[in-house]
């Protein structure tokens, strides 16, 4: 199901700068423990995102809540049903928290015979408060297969810049689309 924004409702984005200089600083990526902490810090900034929280009930909604030099974060709205297609995160490694409602959330088995990705473990249900941290190489599923409307904040490092989306071929998953920064987001 495609994602929707809509520019009107988006807060404006922050760059940081060099102490002193004014000229934009250069970071390493995020560890996975720095992504987990950024992801609980602004689910915890219920100000950041809480105006901007919106349900489409064509697709899932989002927006680009903060964007710095070595990460950035969305938040995305799910009504009942509405579910991201098997996908990646490219290069980048990322943490999500559940505000609202619940999510379902099934992972890719990246290790089988062959490499290619099969359908892997169904981890359960997240709900407000719990959050989810993982790597670069990890494809998955996430719907909303509970009665309420949810909402999720997601941190990535480095930024999106490109995910893969996979059909589900019996219990194999082979990569359909390549979509990219500026094209597809």
């Amino acid at each position: 199901m495609p994602l929707r924004t809509r520019p009107d409702r988006t807060t404006a984005l922050t760059t940081l700068s060099a102490p002193g200089t004014g000229t934009p600083s250069t970071f390493a990526p995020r560890t996975a423990v720095n992504l987990a902490e950024t992801a609980r810090r602004l689910a915890g900034d219920r100000a950041l995102w809480a105006g901007l929280v919106d349900f489409d009930p064509i697709s899932r909604y989002y927006a680009r809540i903060a964007a710095e030099p070595d990460h950035e974060a969305w938040l995305l709205t799910w009504l009942p049903g509405q579910a991201t297609e098997w996908h990646d995160h490219g290069q980048s490694a990322g943490s999500f928290v559940v505000l609202q409602g619940q999510l379902s959330e099934r992972v890719a088995d990246l290790d089988g015979p062959d490499r290619t990705p099969q359908v892997g473990v169904d981890v359960g249900r997240l709900r407000p408060g719990q959050q989810r941290t993982f790597g670069h190489r990890y494809v998955h599923h996430v719907s909303n297969e509970g009665p309420d409307p949810a909402v999720s904040l997601h941190v990535y490092s480095p930024r999106l810049t490109e995910m893969t989306t996979y059909a589900l071929t019996g219990t194999n998953l082979r990569p359909i689309e390549l979509q990219q920064k500026g094209v597809d987001w």
